[in-house]
């Protein structure tokens, strides 16, 4: 007797053993296993392997198949029934059975609806028949199933009545899926559903009351058809609502089911649907009981659809009961009871299976099952009723049991045996084959197997014999291996649970019986189980970071091991980014991408261990999407968008960005910011104004990449919000005044044609105020009185309106001459006559508040001749110049000397010298040297030495060639010592570094570079000299009536003449005398009130100084081509 059993798997089935009467009965191999080989003496009745289900639905545009697969030895010839009577496939053109199979193929181009029935195949052999189950065959339409082309009349109602659509879909096979869609141009978007509208189990919309925007919308019913993979639409139905001034409440009525009970029969097994809607105003709520108690939700059923439906995928018998579904609102309750029945079509409890016996021996087939109501057993032999059989006194039917003894070969067969009520049947094939057979061991002999640890190991022994041979296992040849860790099956198998090292050895398997006997051997070797000691942990980093996932192994020293890494169940590729250091995993620089689940895997040829981490990266977010401009106002927009994935470090905020140039596209600005829990923003703008906008989200990591802009969107325009700034008016001549302030921005401007609205009034008059609109920045007023106070305001204008006036400024009208004095003074010379001096010209003013004006010039230098003179001025005149002022100031203390040099000449001293003072401010009567060690260890006490105006040197000796010193020397006067000069001498620790510090300027080869120097410069002033004489080129001016430097109009007693100026300014005219003054000179006496030292035009001119306007050179009209010649002009043309 052959029992297969494959020994490289650990779990294997068991072959079922019936043992009755104390003789074993088993199955015969069945030829189609991989791992059995079935002898060709061995008869077989025939078995079906492989069916069609029993209800087979098949697309006549393809080739429709019908399965039929048997084995059997000798091979099985196949046969069809169709509707019960035989099928000639051979004579259909339009059908063909596959070779060595029973499977057809129908391909029925033409009328295939001929081939729907019910189809029976069989497969036979000279030991008997066996049927398939009957396969009712059905087809897909040719043609997609369409709804109707059929108007559907606009659907009036009320406001809170209620309302059902229907769908009516059409039908399959199989039955398609349904939905609502409502259409809205130009979208069209799903049904919402919620407590008030709802689809029910049959596909229609219910409404429990309509509102009124429920008639905005068109409903369209649509259907999917799963297996064409296709979507047929309804013609859709308007729903138009009239509205009331109030919904009248009313109480539920029910819409579905109708009515105060119902009842479902449901088979075991199916899904379950229990549904209630109700209609009613407000919406009804609906509960659930079952028997009379509140219902038990459990994980076998769903409650869904707001509380309206139950959903139970697989009913069971307890499912059956009394469901009472109650709607409530605040007028009133009504209840429904849904009685549900439960049947089943038959199952098996025990179904029957081949057997396999001796002659004489006895065995039996049972065929056990249960339904709803109790299904009825028919026994049938080869497909003929067992009743209509030859009759055999060793065959005897009990019930559901098929009772053979001593049996013969005559009672070989195919038996069938069918359970069935009125909800469907079962069909089963059991042959019972009689033989006799030697005992034979199938499979590998001597083998080898290799086993770890502590598992459990399978020793196979696949035998076949008849009758059933005895097994013993061994181990060496000697005992019998039973019990306690060992355990033999009956299909010859040997466990052996929690193998241990002393286990390993060779074993031995011996079958026999009457007919003879047979025996294997197996060898087992016992390895160490291989162990994860370090397992990889769980990460989270930022992209770009390392991580290194340990996977430490502990293996059998003879047991080679592989590992691989799997990330998301795919096998990692290795590369420069991901490699192995031994068996841990290694990634550099990771991203967004390397993100997953990374499991090690350890294999041998035993077993094979694994551990797993998560990776998570955490990155900048992905930019927002989806931007959308919404409620539009003139200084406001709303933005939406959808956020993008936070890559695992949560949004902080976002940042909105704008572009408003249009001439230059891509400067975005920043806007604001905005928490990151927020994705739609009153955004505030500037009116009249094209904008573009995007955001950026923000995490911990750092902002994300821009969204894509918006849309482009221009805001409504407004009046201007900005008050023009520096307002000012001030007169050019004495009878007028220029009133003038800064232009606004093109962003400010608010809207279009933007100009001035100019006001002005005297001050301290009770005239009204004049106004004059323009587009420039400069308004001039005429015949006004000279200086006289004006109150000025100004505001923008744009074609939407006035913008906010300026506050009132004081503006004044033109000057005359008066009188404010002004000193000019300067540093003629020192009283020290070798010592010069700078002459730069310094001022200061005074206020004139008092009848005799007088004032203090300060920031004089000692022991120095000095010379002044007197102006009144005012903004835009400057008087005559008094006559000079002659003074001289006292001796004071000198300045720091210069030029403080400390050098080592030898080792054992330093050497100190210095000049004389920048400023002396007196005669010098000598110098004062301090001096001391800078650590102080010595206890050596500050000396002081005193030197005549003569001796600038000084030499001191070091007690040894680490110590330093710090010196302090001031020069004197009769005054007093002036400000001490402090510097500590540097290390000097060699005679080398000693020699180094020789003054340079008495090393000969400085002398000779110097002298070498002033001879190249001799000659070349000779050069220059020698072209001048001869006539180089010279810059001519092209204006003879210009000159090249500014004209002086001063002569030596410092007189000035007006009359060229009043000249200059009648003409409109600036001269270059009043360019150049404007340019070098715009800071006014009153500024400088408290003196300082100011850049000066030659003729001393303080004109211009009070008004506070400065002019650059390039703003003057010169009405002619002015040329400006530079002073390198002159140096160039020497060349």
């Amino acid at each position: 007797i052959l029992c297969p059993v494959k020994m490289e798997t650990l779990v294997k089935p068991v072959l079922l053993l019936l043992l009755w009467q104390s003789v074993w009965a088993f199955d015969v191999p069945l030829e189609g296993k991989a791992d059995v080989k079935v002898e060709r003496n061995v008869r077989q009745p025939p078995t079906i392997i492989k069916q069609s289900l029993k209800e087979h639905i098949v697309d006549p545009k393809s080739t429709m198949v019908i399965e039929c697969e048997a084995k059997g030895n000798p091979q099985p010839i196949f046969s069809w029934r169709r509707n019960g009577k035989y099928f000639n496939v051979a004579r259909d053109s339009q059908t063909s059975m596959r070779r060595r199979s029973g499977t057809l193929d129908i391909s029925a181009w033409n009328n295939p609806e001929q081939y729907e029935a019910e189809y029976q195949c069989i497969a036979s052999n000279e030991y008997g028949s066996a049927y398939s189950n009957k396969i009712r065959l059905q087809l897909y339409s040719k043609f997609t199933p369409v709804w109707p082309r059929e108007i559907l009349e606009p659907v009036v109602i009320s406001a809170g009545l209620p309302l059902v659509l229907s769908c009516d879909p059409p039908p399959g096979p199989p039955k398609p899926e349904t939905y609502w869609m409502s259409s809205s141009f130009p979208t069209m978007q799903a049904v919402r559903q919620d407590r008030r509208v709802s689809m029910g189990i049959n596909g229609d919309l219910y409404f429990s009351n309509v509102h009124f925007n429920d008639s905005t919308t068109d409903y369209c019913c649509n259907a999917r058809f799963p297996y064409k993979n296709v979507i047929q639409q309804k013609m859709p139905v308007v729903v138009k609502v009239l509205t009331t001034r109030a919904m009248a409440e009313a109480a539920p009525t029910w819409m579905s089911p109708k009515g105060s009970s119902s009842s479902r029969l449901v088979l075991l097994g199916e899904e379950l649907l229990l549904e209630c809607i109700a209609g009613g105003v407000p919406t009804p709520h609906i509960t659930w009981i079952k028997d009379g108690d509140n219902l038990v939700v459990t994980s076998r059923m769903k409650v869904k659809n707001f509380n309206k439906m139950i959903q139970i995928p697989k009913a069971s018998f307890e499912d059956a009961g009394e469901y009472t579904c109650t709607a409530t609102n605040r007028i009133g309750y009504i209840e429904h009871t849904i009685t549900v029945r439960v049947k089943a079509a038959p199952f098996w409890l025990e179904k029957p299976t081949n057997l396999v016996l001796a002659p004489e021996e006895n065995g039996r087939l049972v065929c056990r099952s249960d339904g709803a109501p109790r299904p009825t057993i028919e026994w049938f032999i080869n497909g003929e009723p067992i009743e209509f059989a030859t009759p055999q006194p060793n065959r005897q039917v009990s019930g559901d049991t098929l009772i053979f003894q001593s049996v013969t070969a005559a009672n070989t067969a195919v038996y069938q045996c069918n359970a069935s009520n009125e909800y469907g049947y079962l069909l089963a094939n059991a042959f019972v084959n009689v033989l006799h057979a030697t005992p034979r061991i199938h499979g590998p002999r001597n083998e080898l197997i290799k086993v770890i640890e502590g598992s459990r190991a399978f020793l196979d022994c696949r035998y076949f014999g008849s009758p059933v041979p005895d097994l013993r296992w061994s181990k060496y040849g000697q005992g019998n291996l039973e019990g306690n860790r060992f355990k033999t099956y009956s299909n010859g198998t040997l466990e052996i649970r929690r193998i241990r090292l002393e286990d390993q050895g060779t074993y031995l398997c011996i079958v026999s019986n009457l007919a003879g006997r047979d025996e294997s051997q197996v060898r087992v070797e016992v390895k160490e189980p291989t162990v994860i000691v370090t397992k990889p942990q769980n990460m989270k980093v930022i992209r770009g970071t390392d991580v290194r996932f340990d996977c430490g192994v502990k293996t059998d020293a003879t047991t080679p091991v592989t590992t691989t890494w799997m990330k998301d169940k795919k096998q990692v590729t290795l590369g420069w980014r991901l490699n192995l250091d031994e068996s841990n995993l290694i990634i550099t620089n990771v991203n967004r991408g390397d993100e997953g689940n990374y499991t090690c895997i350890i294999k041998s040829e035993l077993d094979q261990k694994s551990a797993s981490a998560y990776l998570m990266v955490m990155d900048r977010p992905n930019p927002p999407t989806g931007l959308q401009l919404s409620d539009p106002y003139e200084r406001t927009v709303r933005l939406t968008w959808v956020p993008g994935d936070s890559n695992h470090s949560p949004i902080t905020e976002y940042l909105v960005q704008y572009d408003d140039d249009d001439w230059l596209p891509g400067k975005w600005r920043n806007l604001s910011t905005y928490p990151g829990n927020l994705n739609s923003v009153i955004l505030h703008l500037t009116p009249f104004t094209y904008y573009e906008f995007r955001v950026i989200a923000v995490n911990e990591i750092g902002p994300s990449r821009p969204s894509r802009p918006s849309s482009r969107f221009q805001s409504s325009g407004a009046p201007p919000d900005v008050i023009p700034k520096n307002l000012k008016g001030v007169g050019t001549w004495r009878n007028n005044m220029e009133i003038s302030w800064e232009p606004l921005t093109y962003r400010e401007w608010n809207g279009p044609h933007l100009k001035y609205l100019v006001w002005w009034r005297r001050r301290d008059s009770r005239e009204e105020w004049k106004n004059a609109t323009t587009k420039w920045l400069k308004y001039y007023i005429y015949d006004a009185d000279t200086f006289t106070p004006y109150e000025l305001k100004v505001q923008a204008v744009n074609d939407f309106g006035l913008g906010p006036e300026s506050p009132v400024v004081i503006g004044y009208s033109g000057e005359d001459r008066t009188n404010k004095s002004g000193v000019y003074y300067w540093r003629d010379s020192s009283q020290l006559r070798w010592l010069r001096v700078n002459r730069g010209m310094k001022s200061k003013s005074f206020p004139d508040d008092n009848p005799e004006p007088s004032g203090v010039v300060t920031d004089l230098l000692p022991y120095s001749n000095y010379k002044m003179y007197i102006v009144v001025t005012n903004n835009r005149y400057e008087g005559p110049p008094s006559n000079y002022i002659h003074f001289s100031t006292p001796e004071g203390v000198p300045s720091v000397p210069r030029s403080f040099r400390i050098q080592q000449r030898h080792l054992d001293s330093i050497y100190v010298d210095w000049d004389v003072p920048a400023e002396p401010n007196g005669i010098i009567t000598g110098y004062s040297l301090k001096y001391q060690t800078v650590n102080a260890t010595r206890g050596e006490e500050l000396r002081v030495e005193e030197f005549p105006p003569n001796v600038t040197s000084f030499s001191v000796r070091r007690f040894d060639r680490y110590t330093r010193y710090r010196f302090s020397v001031a020069a004197r006067t009769r005054i007093g010592i002036g400000e001490w000069y402090t510097e500590e001498s540097p290390h000097y620790t060699t005679e080398i570094y000693a020699q180094d510090q020789v003054d340079i300027t008495t090393q000969g080869w400085f002398i000779g570079i110097m002298c070498a120097v002033a001879l190249i410069v001799l000659i070349l002033l000779i050069v220059c000299f020698i072209k001048r004489s001869r006539g180089g080129k010279y810059p001519v001016r092209e204006k003879k009536d210009i000159s090249l430097e500014p004209v002086d109009d001063k002569d030596q007693e410092g007189s000035f003449d007006y009359r060229e100026e009043e000249r200059g300014l009648q003409r409109g005219q600036p001269s270059m005398e009043a360019m150049m003054k404007r340019s070098d000179s715009d800071d006014s006496l009153v500024d400088y009130g408290e003196g300082g030292e100011i850049p000066f035009n030659e003729d001393g001119s303080f004109i211009g100084q009070y008004t506070g306007n400065r002019r650059d050179v390039r703003e003057l009209d010169f009405g002619g081509g002015l040329e400006l010649h530079s002073p390198m002009n002159t140096i160039y043309s020497l060349a």
